[in-house]
């Protein structure tokens, strides 16, 4: 094998923990979103109840301030 083409080999379990690591990185990755777009959507939520409370207005359906 030539050096320069060596340096592009790796072994097996180097690509296998590479590949673990891409996906346990994508994984994290993917919690991040959910957990970020389910707070978005509970923040959207209470700023709604918030303004139709500070609007004077009765009924308002959502959380109440403890």
């Amino acid at each position: 094998m030539s050096p320069a083409f060596r340096s592009f080999a790796e072994p097996e379990a180097t690509a296998a923990n590479r590949q673990t690591a891409s996906l346990a990185a994508l994984a994290v990755t993917l919690l991040v979103i959910v957990v970020s777009l389910y707070l978005v959507d509970k923040l959207r939520a209470e700023a709604a109840f918030e303004d139709c409370v500070l609007a004077g207005r009765v009924g308002c359906v959502g959380s109440t301030a403890p």
